[in-house]
């Protein structure tokens, strides 16, 4: 299976089984984010050398524009998008297998947990997995501490207050907070 197959794959939304070679996948590219993230977050780099670890990381080019202060987590890597002058503060912790997309202009603080993945609710089949996207619109704002969960959709403009968690789909342009993160005006 190449990387082509096993991305096409997570982005089904089917479950993973522990036995599966889509599982076994899984922990060849955890592998080989282990390594990039060890050499991006283990020493100092220029933006230039970040975007340049960030598309290694990601296989994909990531635009000049792309800022980040280390350090950064991540066990996949490979279903990571990121559009024009996008930032990502330090100590932010990506699950990304399920696959996350930020759109341009959007600005990620310390600390955010984004999660792609669900285990299996049975509980013979808890080592099982369930992928599901989360999507981050265009000049979106996370605040710090935030925890996006799977399958959520921030639209294009809204602001996330630090601390939330973030358990459903938030509308574009407004302001949103809270545990559960729930919508409080428009802006």
């Amino acid at each position: 299976m190449d990387l082509k197959e096993f991305l096409e794959y997570m982005k089904s939304g089917k479950r993973v089984d522990a036995d599966s070679e889509i599982f076994e996948m899984f922990h060849y590219y955890s592998q080989e984010a282990l390594k990039i993230t060890m050499e991006l977050n283990n020493k100092y780099h220029t933006p230039e050398e970040i975007v340049n670890l960030f598309s290694k990381l990601t296989s994909k080019q990531v635009d000049k524009s792309f800022r980040m202060f280390p350090p950064f987590y991540t066990d996949c890597g490979k279903n990571i998008t990121v559009g024009k002058n996008v930032f990502i503060n330090c100590c932010c912790k990506f699950q990304d297998q399920g696959g996350i997309d930020i759109g341009d202009g959007s600005q990620i603080g310390h600390n955010v947990v984004i999660a792609t993945l669900n285990h299996d609710f049975n509980p013979y089949n808890r080592a099982s997995i369930i992928p599901k996207p989360v999507k981050i619109g265009k000049n979106v704002w996370i605040g710090a501490n935030t925890t996006i969960l799977p399958g959520v959709t921030i639209n294009d403009g809204a602001v996330i207050g630090a601390g939330s968690i973030v358990t459903k789909d938030i509308p574009e342009n407004t302001l949103a907070f809270g545990n559960p993160c729930k919508v409080i005006r428009k802006l």
